[in-house]
């Protein structure tokens, strides 16, 4: 049989009946002493729903024809009010124990429910609806190792990688786990083909929007060439090393230019393919 449990408000008294002004519509009260169930109507009169002899033998509501049934039982040091239904066994429903702290278990609530303080779910979470965090403090997420990432991931997961101390999310046309908030950098020193240099929009703090040079700017990682339509000194200056420290060879189409005198290292050759000349002015 499933069990609900919701906390109910506690009238202990000898006897005495709930004032009007004391619940709110759909409220309960228990009172302790004569075990009866009390309520405020939509009309604002307070309603006895049923009374019972002892809480080892519970009072029992019909609340149709057949289930669910509701009863009042106690809970620890407080009291509370039970939802069985059993067209839907569970067997583990709300526990509350003697200082008031709830466990859920498997439940469906269809109205809006408030929690005051702190409250630990301990299965699997389910939000059909938008969902609100309005606290001025953190949201703490999910977190793990590369090799904790779910067996069977599904798009919009978002989790915090331990072993990359990064945030990550699963996402894309060909799905994979991907960095939240930046992306991973790594020295390319092998790509043989021109890439696409990525510029920020902002010389500081958050950059909003990344733009890519298209063919007008090309670098190829394997040989640290870039490759501009037209280089344009703003202020009227080229300046290049007075040493060549490295080989190179002047490919076949291409000419090359040097200002100055020019120094070449011990061990470097500058290669001219035929056709193609070096100019040192």
């Amino acid at each position: 049989m499933a069990v609900v449990t919701i906390i109910t408000k506690n009238n202990d008294g000898a006897g005495v009946v709930p004032s009007p002004g004391s619940l709110v519509e759909g409220e309960l009260a228990v009172n302790t002493t004569d075990r009866k169930l009390y309520t405020l109507n939509n009309a604002g009169s307070v309603v006895l729903l049923a009374s019972g002899t002892s809480y080892s033998d519970p009072v029992v509501i019909d609340v149709s024809s057949a289930s669910p049934a509701v009863r009042i039982t106690q809970r620890g040091a407080g009291y509370a009010l039970l939802v069985e239904d059993s067209a839907n066994p569970d067997t583990t429903p709300f526990a509350i124990d003697a200082t008031g702290n709830v466990g859920i278990g498997t439940t469906s609530i269809t109205e809006k429910l408030t929690v005051s303080g702190n409250t630990s779910i301990t299965g699997a979470l389910t939000a059909t609806a938008d969902s609100s965090f309005t606290s001025t403090g953190a949201l703490l997420i999910s977190k793990g190792t590369s090799g904790e990432q779910p067996g069977s991931p599904a798009t919009g997961m978002i989790r915090y990688n331990t072993s990359t101390s990064q945030f990550e999310g699963y996402s894309g046309s060909s799905p994979a786990w991907k960095s939240i908030g930046g992306s991973t950098l790594s020295n390319d020193t092998s790509t043989a083909s021109n890439l696409f240099p990525v510029f920020a929009g902002a010389t500081s703090g958050t950059a909003e929007s990344l733009f890519t040079s298209n063919a007008k700017l090309l670098y190829k990682p394997s040989t640290g060439e870039f490759s501009a339509s037209i280089p344009r000194a703003s202020n009227g200056i080229f300046a290049s090393s007075a040493t060549i420290t490295a080989s190179y060879t002047v490919a076949t189409g291409d000419n090359a230019m040097s200002p100055g005198v020019i120094t070449i290292a011990n061990g470097v050759t500058v290669t001219v393919s035929d056709g193609s000349r070096w100019t040192v002015v």
